[in-house]
């Protein structure tokens, strides 16, 4: 299970809900179908946090198409939550297609879904900001970031869990957290916490279709957008 998931059945056992874990460890696998009808079997509310960063076709959108397949044989209304990303459907890097993909695949599906955008999570920005460890770091221009504090995310996925039901296909307010930085920024930041001197910044122009979709601010949220958590500064003092 990734780290959203546990975030997630962590919060929701903290709030006495009874909560079934479904990965790999506990037997499940998406990307084959294997364990699913049993994880499935008696469940009022699914939260569909799965996804994998190289085998997003078969994992994230395979895995979805089984999970409604899964829902349609046994005549289950069962909510599902889908975890996306904000800017999934202007961005044309092919894991954010995918998930694109996901979402329009549930919304033909005639259940109830929720899908829930979500920007990147501090772990992954302070992962990018972790590999400018030379004196010069290159970075693309311009390219702005609202990360968020993964444990608000799954406060917020608790809440639309326990909150009940939509009669069909919604998208629920954009996730974010509560700042805008910089690339440039995040590398500091990280330096910093770390003791080390920050590199000196060079920046670059933003080539190709998915840095310059990120320097337009596809990744930031909507104007109605939650916003919550820790900073991105505030999460790496907590590490």
């Amino acid at each position: 299970m990734g780290g959203l998931g546990q975030e997630v059945v962590r919060e929701l056992r903290s709030r006495g809900v009874e909560t079934v874990p479904a990965s790999r460890r506990t037997g499940v696998d998406l990307g084959t179908g294997k364990g699913l009808t049993e994880a499935l079997t008696g469940a009022d509310v699914i939260v569909h946090a799965a996804s994998h960063k190289f085998r997003y076709r078969t994992v994230d959108l395979g895995g979805t198409r089984r999970i409604i397949a899964e829902l349609r044989e046994v005549d289950s209304r069962a909510h599902v939550i889908y975890t996306s990303i904000v800017g999934a459907d202007y961005n044309p890097f092919p894991y954010f297609r995918a998930k694109r993909a996901c979402e329009m695949v549930l919304r033909n599906s005639d259940l109830p879904v929720t899908v829930v955008r979500a920007t990147q999570f501090h772990e992954l920005i302070a992962t990018v900001a972790g590999t400018a460890r030379w004196p010069v770091a290159f970075v693309p221009r311009r390219i702005p970031l609202q990360p968020c504090d993964r444990t608000w995310i799954a406060g917020e996925i608790a809440d639309i869990a326990l909150a009940g039901a939509p009669d069909g296909y919604r998208r629920s307010p954009d996730l974010a957290g509560p700042e805008v930085l910089t690339v440039d920024d995040a590398i500091r930041l990280l330096a910093e916490h770390s003791g080390r001197k920050a590199p000196k910044v060079v920046s670059l122009p933003a080539v190709g279709g998915t840095l310059k979709a990120l320097a337009a601010g596809i990744n930031l949220p909507g104007q109605d957008a939650r916003t919550g958590g820790r900073t991105f500064g505030d999460w790496l003092k907590s590490r």
